[in-house]
């Protein structure tokens, strides 16, 4: 990669690290901060939790769309002042309502699509599957960090400070957009990137990408819905101060981070995928019920959060692999639109569900419901087909007019390796899936034209 190509990798990483960071570090003390708020209830902090989620999905596509008619950078910044205006709206308020307006404000500000757009405009094709999977780093760094980081902060400034810190990430993430992040010299739509919204009727039809929207709702329904009923069930049962979980956490992420990896190599390169998918469905609900049978032991429980992080993990990296896999070549940019949409309506009703249930069953009522919408994803799982082991390939082309972009979709679909190839005249790229384990890539930059223009302003 270029200077400018890591320059912007890990700007927008830097910025995508800040936003989740302040979103996530309230999961592991929120409950029994929110308990002490006027007008709670079990239902309402996990609304509180989880309502950051509906806005994020009700606006991130709209977001996207808009930033490819006005530019990144402003949507960006107008995303980063919702969320510093939420995030301020929650430090103030004394109340469980002010907080479930701040929380919203703050998933309004759904820039996703937007820094992926704009890591598109500023990359050449060749690079950008890199520099999308560091941004993508980002969200796992930013999880791990808040998970240590909010009962540390906690222990110090209280909820209301972490919100306020909150705030101060956003205006940081603010000055990186202006000062760090390049310019781009356009800015224009990318299929693997943004929605097309003619593929999304097929995309919604598509019966292996809805088993794994599926599947990263129920993933961050549960996720969600145990971080509601955890603070109590650590501090109570096991006798784990809030802010002294970070003792606990810290560890079992590491070690969970360190596990996954031979299960993701052996995945990816044994070509184990479905295997190992829904092994990890099968721990996901089996570690789960292990926070019912703990019987207030602490080494119980801190093993079962061992196994139900290390089955998260090996399934927050599998999921959106087998997302890019699946779909077709033009149509990735609107399958994840559609993944990450169901990824934000499960951290929505998990938190939801998760605060009803826990009022009306208890603890245990939470966790079995959680348990039990595993087992209906294992279910639905076992019905996937076997993924063809493929990698999205972007080249740049040469064709100005339908005739020519058939004739060269014809020929690189004849290329050992490549099983599919989509040509969009309008952005000068073809689409394929390639399987690298086969295809020559001479043969393929010989369709190439040369790629000389700047990326920047």
């Amino acid at each position: 990669m270029s200077p400018l190509e890591r320059r912007t990798a890990y700007s927008l990483a830097a910025i995508y690290i800040v936003r989740m960071l302040g979103l996530f570090m309230i999961l592991p003390v929120f409950t029994m901060y929110g308990a002490e708020l006027k007008g709670h209830t079990p239902l309402l902090i996990g609304l509180a939790l989880g309502i950051y989620g509906l806005s994020q999905a009700t606006f991130q596509i709209p977001l996207g769309t808009l930033s490819d008619r006005i530019g990144r950078k402003p949507v960006i910044l107008f995303a980063l002042t919702l969320f510093v205006i939420g995030s301020v709206v929650a430090a103030l308020s004394h109340t469980i309502v002010g907080v479930i307006v701040g929380r919203a404000l703050q998933g309004a500000g759904a820039m996703s699509s937007t820094v992926l757009a704009l890591a598109a405009d500023l990359t050449r094709e060749q690079h950008r599957t890199k520099i999308m999977a560091t941004i993508g780093v980002s969200i796992g760094i930013a999880f791990t960090t808040g998970m240590v980081l909010g009962p540390v902060l906690n222990a110090w400034i209280g909820v209301s400070g972490i919100f306020w810190s909150t705030a101060v990430l956003g205006l940081l993430a603010m000055g990186v957009a202006i000062g760090v992040v390049p310019n781009p010299r356009t800015h224009r739509h990318h299929r693997d990137t943004g929605i097309v919204a003619a593929s999304f009727a097929k995309v919604l039809k598509n019966r292996e990408l809805l088993r794994l929207d599926l599947g990263i709702f129920i993933m961050q329904f549960v996720l969600t819905s145990n971080f509601v009923v955890l603070p109590v069930l650590l501090a109570h049962m096991t006798h784990v101060p809030v802010n002294r979980s970070w003792e606990l956490y810290l560890p079992i992420m590491v070690f969970a981070f360190l596990l996954m990896i031979p299960f993701i190599i052996i995945a990816e390169q044994r070509r184990k995928m479905r295997q190992i998918l829904l092994g990890a469905i099968t721990v996901l609900g089996l570690a789960n019920l292990t926070y019912v049978y703990a019987d207030r032991s602490l080494p119980a429980m801190a093993a079962g959060l061992l196994v139900f992080f290390t089955a998260f993990s090996v399934l927050e990296a599998t999921l959106p692999s087998l997302v890019a896999k699946v779909a077709p070549a033009d149509q990735k940019g609107t399958a994840m639109g559609a993944y990450s949409t169901s990824q934000f309506l499960g951290v929505f009703t998990g938190g939801t569900v998760g605060g009803m249930v826990y009022g009306a069953w208890g603890i245990h009522g939470a966790i079995v419901t959680s348990a039990s919408a595993v087992l209906l994803w294992l279910l639905v799982a076992l019905r996937m087909a076997e993924p063809r082991y493929l990698s999205s390939y972007v080249l740049p082309i040469k064709a100005s007019d339908t005739q020519e972009a058939n004739a060269l979709q014809a020929a690189l679909t004849a290329i050992r390796g490549v099983a599919d190839a989509a040509v969009a005249v309008d952005e000068g790229v073809a689409y394929l899936k390639i399987d690298r384990a086969v295809i020559d890539e001479t043969e393929l930059r010989a369709f190439a034209r040369p790629t000389n223009e700047p990326l920047t302003e």
